[in-house]
């Protein structure tokens, strides 16, 4: 009877075996005589202003030991919106190069309904073979819309019927503005960017005009300011606002800070001048424009239509042995006592950068400065989160974090917050730093908001997160992530409205505005 049982036993556990190999090598990757089409949508904007956005990639996989398949078209679907919005798509086949390329087109379509089919002749040979989709937007493009374009099928010369299968990624794509693009204006690159909303509503953003390469100061480069009045939805033409003469090689003017003062009116832009080699390399003790780079600031009286001439406040606030004092581009704030506070940086007489303000208590008549708050930081944010009480988000020279500290007297103390160099990764990059009011779903809350290249390593993945206690956390489920692709990496925030965040960020040579929900974001 033991014996039967055994022999019983035996028998079915070969059985479970034999069922279970089996059913293991039917689920696992495609059948060996199958074809597969398959599409996947990467996380970047469609960017008004910029010719190609590739927003949809088709992978065609023929198996080994198949016969070519001669694939004569795909068809596809456009979201309705997006129908009055879209100038044309343009599809290009890639061959075997998985990653986007525009020397092979196939057509140009410009959709009039949802639903449209484009001709192909592409042999597809066994392995794989990629297609892509690149939207151009009409300059009419309203940029609060969406673009969703998911392609369904293929079809074969034979009439047969390929469906594609979506990875589950985002198809859905929000839509902004190239606000500044490589040579336009005769200018190499644009970058660093701040931005701030007026009283008005007005939306002014600064950056530096990068003439001749895409290369810090010393340099010729100037401050350029363009300026919105309907939330960034449309912009005006550029102004400089920053020019230190001749001669212009080696006169520049860069790395703008903006901040607006409700009290008075008035927009302050502050900005590093390096009159020769005065910038981080070449800048020394002393306080004039022959020793050491000059702290700048330029004023409008009038919402940004016209500005002061620069003058420098370098006397004021630099320690003389220092080698740098100039500031944290992207925003400054003001307090709720009127202070206004631009985040700052300065090479101590070692060498060595410290992350810390500088701040006036008159309205901008004369300005004090602060103690480092960390060494080997630089560039840095700065918010006020309850009254009296600065924190100071720094670019950290240590790699793979932010580090985060507060002060109550104005920057002669600080204490590191416990979220310091742990909650937000960080590529040693510039990164966005902001406090709003903004309506949620549990009313009007004051939120942090913060941007970055959300990553340890590589200036890519540019996210925006929210924290709703005051930077005491960064929850996950309250990150979006806005452009997955390799960036110069630098990002700006403002507060277009109760609903709304503006974010200008860096592409490569480029700055990319996009408005984004407050709903988008806080979960």
């Amino acid at each position: 009877m033991t014996r039967a049982k055994g022999i019983l036993c035996c028998l079915l556990l070969v059985l479970f075996c034999s069922v279970g190999c089996t059913r293991s090598v039917t689920t696992s990757g495609p059948a060996v005589s199958g074809v597969s089409i398959t599409s996947t949508a990467p996380t970047v904007p469609v960017l008004r202003g910029t010719e190609h956005n590739p927003v949809l990639r088709v992978t065609m996989y023929v198996p080994a030991g198949s016969e070519s398949i001669n694939f004569q078209s795909i068809k596809a679907r456009l979201n309705s919106t997006a129908l009055q919005d879209v100038e044309k798509l343009d599809v290009y086949f890639t061959g075997s190069e998985a990653l986007f390329r525009t020397d092979n087109l196939v057509k140009t379509i410009r959709p009039t309904a949802e639903d449209f089919e484009v001709p192909l002749s592409i042999q597809a040979k066994p392995g794989k073979h990629y297609i892509w989709f690149s939207v151009t937007l009409k300059e009419s493009a309203n940029i609060d819309n969406k673009v969703a374009l998911h392609a369904t099928q293929l079809v074969d010369a034979a009439g047969k019927v390929y469906p594609v299968s979506e990875d589950g990624s985002e198809y859905t794509k929000r839509m902004g503005i190239a606000l500044r693009k490589a040579g336009q204006d005769g200018s190499h690159t644009y970058r660093i960017p701040g931005i701030a909303t007026t009283d008005k509503g007005t939306l002014i953003a600064v950056y530096d005009i990068r003439y001749e390469h895409a290369g810090d100061l010393p340099a010729n480069i100037d401050v350029g300011m363009s300026r919105s009045t309907d939330g960034g939805k449309t912009w005006e033409p550029m102004k400089i606002i920053m020019d230190m003469g001749e001669p212009h090689e080696n006169n520049g003017v860069g790395d703008p800070s903006i901040l607006f003062d409700p009290a008075t009116g008035k927009i302050w832009v502050a900005a590093l001048w390096s009159k020769g080699n005065r910038s981080i390399a070449g800048s020394g003790p002393g306080l004039s424009p022959d020793e050491t780079g000059q702290f700048v600031l330029v004023s409008s009286d009038d919402d940004g239509k016209t500005w002061s001439e620069p003058y420098s406040i370098t006397d004021q606030i630099k320690n003389p042995d220092w080698r740098l004092y100039f500031n944290g581009p992207g925003n400054g704030i003001v307090m709720q006592n009127g202070t206004l506070v631009f985040p700052s940086q300065y090479w101590d007489e070692n060498k060595m950068p410290h992350s810390s303000v500088i701040y006036s208590q008159d309205n901008g008549k004369t300005w004090k400065s602060g103690i480092g708050a960390k060494s080997n930081t630089t560039e840095s944010q700065v918010v006020e989160t309850t009254p009296g009480t600065l924190m100071l988000n720094m670019r950290d020279n240590r790699g793979r974090f932010r580090s985060v500290a507060t002060t109550t007297d104005l920057g002669q103390t600080w204490v590191e917050h416990h979220t310091s160099y742990s909650a937000l990764p960080d590529p040693v990059c510039m990164a966005g730093f902001i406090k709003a009011d903004v309506s949620t779903k549990k009313g009007k809350e004051e939120v942090l908001f913060f941007s970055n290249a959300a990553t340890p390593h590589g200036r890519y993945n540019i996210t925006l997160k929210a924290s709703t206690d005051l930077g005491e956390a960064w929850p996950e489920n309250n990150a979006l992530l806005v452009d997955e692709r390799g960036t110069y990496g630098y990002s700006a925030l403002t507060k277009v409205d109760d609903n709304t965040i503006g974010l200008l960020y860096e592409g490569v040579r480029e700055l990319y505005f996009v408005r984004i929900p407050v709903s988008e974001v806080i979960n």
